[in-house]
């Protein structure tokens, strides 16, 4: 193997392996919290007990469960369904305690901690400076959009293009204009 097809698979290896890797190299990650991972998995269950009930229900009506089996299995997944009904509302209820403002001042910390994993921005006298937009270099480009817009002032000796008046070097081929 020469030198040459060790680069080619170099070159194709390490761009995969970065995509690969790059999820768990990304410290960004959701802020969820305690509280909605459980309620989230309250809601999951509360689906599965129903889809559980409407599968027994399905099957009974087909004759697959006996008749003295399914009354207890049916009574066993309602009293499941009911304690996660519970908890859920339980859940809702301290939720709703809560006062505008304490959930505001969640919302902010949350905020705040995302932000600031994000963009580290420059702190003077502990408050974040926003950045600086390049104003010079964003007139320049404005003023030499402004000179493109004039007519053609002539055309390249070397390759025949239109050039302006203000072009020292031909655009496509680069030839010197006098």
């Amino acid at each position: 193997m020469d030198i040459g097809s060790i680069f080619l698979i170099l070159a194709v290896l390490i761009p995969v392996v970065i995509y690969i890797y790059r999820p768990f190299l990304d410290r960004r990650t959701a802020l969820v919290s305690y509280g909605e991972k459980d309620i989230s998995n309250l809601l999951a269950e509360r689906d599965q007990v129903v889809s559980l009930l409407q599968e027994l229900d399905d099957d009974y009506n087909l004759g697959k469960i006996p008749a003295d089996v399914y009354p207890t299995e049916r009574q066993v997944l309602l009293q499941n369904g009911a304690d996660i009904l519970r908890q859920i509302d339980a859940y809702q209820t301290a939720i709703a305690t809560e006062t505008p403002e304490d959930r505001l001042e969640a919302a902010i910390i949350a905020r705040r901690a995302t932000s600031d994993g994000v963009q580290n921005g420059t702190r003077k006298n502990g408050n974040a400076v926003p950045p600086v937009p390049d104003d010079d270099l964003e007139q320049k480009i404005a003023s030499r959009r402004r000179n493109m817009q004039g007519k053609a002032a002539g055309f390249c000796p070397k390759c025949g293009r239109p050039v302006q008046a203000a072009d020292r070097f031909c655009p496509k081929c680069g030839a010197t204009l006098s």
